[in-house]
C-alpha cells in the first residue's frame, strides 16, 4: 500500500507467514509441454477479468502441477496475487503477457529456462519483476546485475519469492492511487466524490451480503480457496465501523482492498455501487482514529509526512503544478519516515524506465478534522514503515518543486501541504459550483458527477442499476429516465432521449401536481 503498505496481523482475517519447504524448482530434464491454467482445459484468465492491476506467471518447462509442494507454493502466492498462471512453452507464456495493456505481470522464471526467456521478456512493457528459481544460486547470479533491473532476485525457496512478490504488488498497488491535477477538466469534481459517498444510506443486511456474493463471482476467485474463505469470513463477521473492522479488512490487502482500488482506481461503476458502504466504513474508522490519536499527548501526530511515487514525464507536468491543487484519488498511504519513501522510489524506479521518481513532503496540521488521516502500523505487518492513512480523495496545495540527488537516483522534490473546503478559498469556491450543478441524493449525485466528469457509459449504467435497483420508487424512476434522456441528447441520440423524457413524464404526471416546474422541464425537452 505504498509509502509504510500495511498488512493486518489479525490471524482470523490473514496469515501468511507460514514458510513453504520447497529448496528448489523441478527437475530440469524433462520436455516442455504447453499447459492450461490449473484445471485441464480452464480457460485463462483474461485482462477484464482482474481484480489487482497485476497478475503472476510461473514458467518452468517442467512443472508438476499435482506435487504437494507446488499446490502450497500456488496457495501461500495466492495470499498476494489472486491472478496466477502456469506455463511450460515460453512463447506461449510470451504470449499472454502480450495480451494485456495496462496490468503488470510478475514472473517467475526457472533457471534453465532463464537464458532464452530473459533477455526476449525485460523489455516487455507488462513485465514488472522477475524471479529465478533455480537449485544452485550461484549459477545464476550473473542476471542480478543492472543491466537487468527487473530481476528482484535468485531464489532457491518458494517462501523468499512469496515475500518479494508481496513487495512487488504493495508498489503495483499503489500505482491505482491516481493523482488529478486542478488544470485537468475533471479535477473540481473529483474532489466532491467524497462527499457524495458519505451521504448515501446504505443497508449493512444487503450491502454485506452481496458484496460478498459480487466477489465469489470474480473469475479470479474461482480457484483461490483462501481468498474465498476470506469472502466467506466477511460476510459473516464484518458489522461495519466496529473495533476498528474496516482498517483491519483494509490492511489486510484481500478482496476488499483489492475491490476498493478497482472502483477508485478505475471508476468501475458495478464495483462502486457495491464497495461503496465500505469506503463510508473505512473513512469513518479514519476520522475515528484520527480524533483519538489526536488526544494522545505522549505520541504527537508528526508535522510532516512523506510518499514515494513514480509517474510519468507528461503526467507530472500537467498534474504537479506549484501552488495549484491537487487530489489523490483513492486512500493514500504515506510514511513518518523519509526513508521508507525514497525505499519505495529506489525499488520502482528499475521497474519502469519511463518514469521518475517523485518524494511528495507533504505537511500536515492535525487539527484540522475535515481532512481525516489516523496511523495504522499497530494493524500491520510493517510497524517500522510507521504507516500513516489519508481518506480517499484528499486535496494538497503544490508548493516548491526542485530536483534532487537522492541514493545515486535523480528524482523530483515536491512539497505540499494539507488542504479542505473551508480551509482553501479557491476549493471552497469551486465545491460551492460544483454543489449548485449536481443536485438528487446519493447514487443520483453520483451519476451525475460521472456526467459532469465526461462519464458518460458510467454515468448510464449508475442511473440504469438505480432503475433496477428500486423499481418501486416512482420519484427515483422519473428522475433517472430523465438523466439519461438528457445524456442521450448530449450525444446526438434525439429519438432515443424523446423516449426517455416520456417515460419521465409519464411518471410525473402521475405523482406530481399539474403545476409543477418538473412537469415545464419534461415538455420542453421533449418539444427542443
Amino acid at each position: 500500500m505504498g509509502c509504510g503498505a500495511s498488512v493486518t496481523t489479525d490471524k482470523s482475517v490473514v496469515n501468511s507467514t507460514t514458510p513453504i519447504n520447497i529448496s528448489s524448482p523441478t527437475h530440469p530434464h524433462h520436455s516442455q509441454v504447453s499447459i492450461t491454467n490449473g484445471e485441464k482445459g480452464q480457460q485463462r484468465v483474461q485482462s477484464q477479468d482482474l481484480v489487482q492491476n497485476y497478475f503472476l506467471l510461473w514458467l518452468d518447462g517442467n512443472l508438476d502441477e499435482s506435487n504437494e509442494d507446488f499446490q502450497n507454493s500456488i496457495k501461500q502466492l495466492q495470499l498476494t496475487v489472486d491472478t496466477i498462471e502456469k506455463f511450460r512453452d515460453a512463447d506461449e507464456c510470451l504470449n499472454y503477457i502480450s495480451s494485456f495493456k495496462n496490468q503488470k505481470a510478475f514472473l517467475i522464471v526457472s533457471g534453465t529456462l532463464t537464458e532464452n526467456v530473459l533477455p526476449r521478456v525485460h523489455g516487455m512493457s507488462q513485465i514488472y519483476a522477475i524471479y529465478i528459481f533455480c537449485r544452485k544460486k550461484s549459477k545464476y547470479e550473473q542476471w542480478e546485475t543492472k543491466e537487468w533491473p527487473k530481476v528482484r532476485g535468485v531464489f532457491t525457496e518458494i517462501h523468499s519469492i512469496c515475500a518479494s512478490v508481496q513487495q512487488s504488488a504493495r508498489e503495483c498497488d499503489d500505482d491505482t492511487v491516481g493523482i488529478t491535477g486542478e488544470l485537468e477538466s475533471s479535477f473540481m469534481y473529483t474532489t466532491f466524490f467524497k462527499e457524495i459517498l458519505l451521504e448515501i444510506d446504505f443497508d449493512e443486511k444487503k450491502t454485506i451480503p452481496e458484496l460478498a456474493d459480487y466477489a465469489r463471482q470474480q473469475k479470479v476467485y474461482a480457484n483461490n480457496k483462501k481468498g474465498l474463505e476470506l469472502i466467506n469470513e466477511f460476510a459473516q463477521k464484518y458489522h461495519g465501523n466496529i473495533d476498528n473492522n474496516p482498517v483491519r479488512w483494509y490492511t489486510a490487502e484481500c478482496f476488499t482492498y483489492k475491490m476498493l482500488n478497482k472502483a477508485l482506481g478505475n471508476l468501475d461503476v458495478n464495483t462502486l455501487l457495491k464497495t461503496g458502504f465500505f469506503m463510508r466504513d473505512l473513512h469513518q474508522n479514519i476520522q475515528k482514529l484520527h480524533d483519538e490519536q489526536l488526544n494522545d499527548k505522549d505520541n504527537p501526530f508528526p508535522s510532516i509526512v512523506y510518499r514515494g511515487q513514480t509517474m510519468t514525464q507528461q503526467d507530472f507536468e500537467i498534474k504537479i503544478q506549484p501552488d495549484k491543487l491537487m487530489s489523490y484519488n483513492n486512500f493514500l498511504s504515506t510514511s513518518e519516515l523519509r526513508n521508507v519513501a525514497v525505499g519505495f522510489i529506489r525499488r520502482k524506479l528499475p521497474s519502469d524506465n519511463t518514469k521518475i521518481g517523485l518524494l511528495f513532503i507533504i505537511t500536515i496540521d492535525p487539527p484540522i478534522k475535515s481532512v481525516p488521516y489516523a496511523r495504522i502500523a499497530k494493524f500491520s505487518k510493517f510497524p517500522d514503515e510507521k504507516e500513516i492513512l489519508f481518506s480517499t480523495h484528499t486535496v494538497f496545495r503544490v508548493g516548491q518543486i526542485k530536483e534532487i540527488q537522492e541514493e545515486e537516483m535523480k528524482i523530483w522534490q515536491v512539497k505540499l501541504t494539507l488542504t479542505s473546503d473551508g480551509i482553501d478559498e479557491q476549493l471552497s469556491a469551486l465545491t460551492e459550483q460544483i454543489r449548485m450543478e449536481i443536485t438528487g441524493t446519493g447514487w443520483q449525485r453520483m451519476g451525475l458527477l460521472l456526467w459532469k466528469m465526461s462519464e458518460n457509459d458510467k454515468a448510464e449504467q449508475v442511473f440504469t442499476m438505480l432503475l433496477d435497483q428500486e423499481p418501486d420508487d416512482e420519484n427515483n424512476q422519473a428522475y433517472c429516465y430523465q438523466a439519461i434522456g438528457l445524456m442521450k441528447d448530449k450525444q446526438g441520440q434525439y429519438n432515443v432521449a424523446i423516449e426517455f423524457y416520456e417515460k419521465s413524464l409519464d411518471i410525473n404526471e402521475k405523482i406530481l401536481p399539474p403545476n409543477h416546474p418538473s412537469l415545464a422541464t419534461s415538455y420542453n425537452n421533449i418539444a427542443s
